[in-house]
C-alpha cells in the first residue's frame, strides 16, 4: 500500500497484480512503426462489484477499446487494508482482465484505491489523463440520485482530465453488448 500527498489531501490505493495475457513483443524494426499513433490509449473504467458496472465494462469493450489500448480499472473502497475486500476485488479485476484480452485483445491495468468514489475515479483520470473514462449508472432513480447525490453527476462537473462516458444500464437496452 502506498499513500500519496496530493494537494494537501492524502489517498491511499494499492496496485493489483494481474496475470500476464499479452505477449512480449519486440521493438519495432521499421522507423516508421515506432510514431506516436501505434502506441494505444488509455482508458479509465471505474468498477464496482454490480451488474450495471460489468455491462459499462462490457460496452466499453465492444464500442470503445482498440487493439494497442490500456484499460486501467479503478474500484473505489472506504478501506485499503481491508484483506478480504482487496482479495474479493482481485478476483473481478483478474476475471474482467480476461474478458478483455479474450474479446478486445487489450492490456489491463488495475488499482484499488481508499476514498470517496467520485473524487478518486477523478483524481485517477488526472493522474492518467486517458482518452475516455467510462462508468455504469447505479440504477437509482431521478428522485434518489437527486437526494443523494450521484457519483457520475460528481465526475461530471468535477472530472476535467477526458471526456466521461455514462453506460445507462441494462434495463435500457444491452443489444449491441456481447
Amino acid at each position: 500500500m502506498e499513500t500519496v500527498m496530493e494537494d494537501v489531501e492524502e489517498y491511499s490505493y494499492r496496485e493489483v497484480r494481474l496475470p500476464s495475457l499479452i505477449p512480449v513483443v519486440p521493438e519495432p524494426e521499421l522507423e516508421r512503426e515506432t510514431g506516436e499513433r501505434r502506441r494505444g490509449r488509455d482508458i479509465v473504467v471505474a468498477i464496482d462489484h454490480g451488474p450495471n458496472s460489468k455491462h459499462a465494462f462490457d460496452w466499453a469493450l465492444v464500442h470503445l477499446c482498440r487493439l494497442a489500448d490500456t484499460i486501467h480499472l479503478v474500484h473505489a473502497v472506504s478501506d485499503v487494508k481491508n484483506q478480504v475486500v482487496y482479495d474479493v476485488t482481485q478476483g473481478l479485476m483478474e476475471k474482467l482482465a480476461v474478458d478483455a484480452f479474450e474479446v478486445a485483445m487489450v492490456k489491463t491495468v488495475a488499482r484499488i484505491v481508499e476514498g470517496d468514489p467520485g473524487k478518486v475515479i477523478c483524481k485517477e483520470a488526472d493522474r492518467i489523463k486517458p482518452a475516455a473514462v467510462v462508468m455504469g449508472t447505479r440504477g437509482r432513480s431521478l428522485i434518489q440520485s437527486v437526494l443523494q447525490g450521484s457519483v457520475g453527476e460528481y465526475c461530471f462537473h468535477h472530472c476535467k482530465a477526458a471526456p466521461l462516458v455514462i453506460v445507462p444500464g441494462k434495463d435500457a437496452g444491452d443489444a449491441s453488448i456481447i
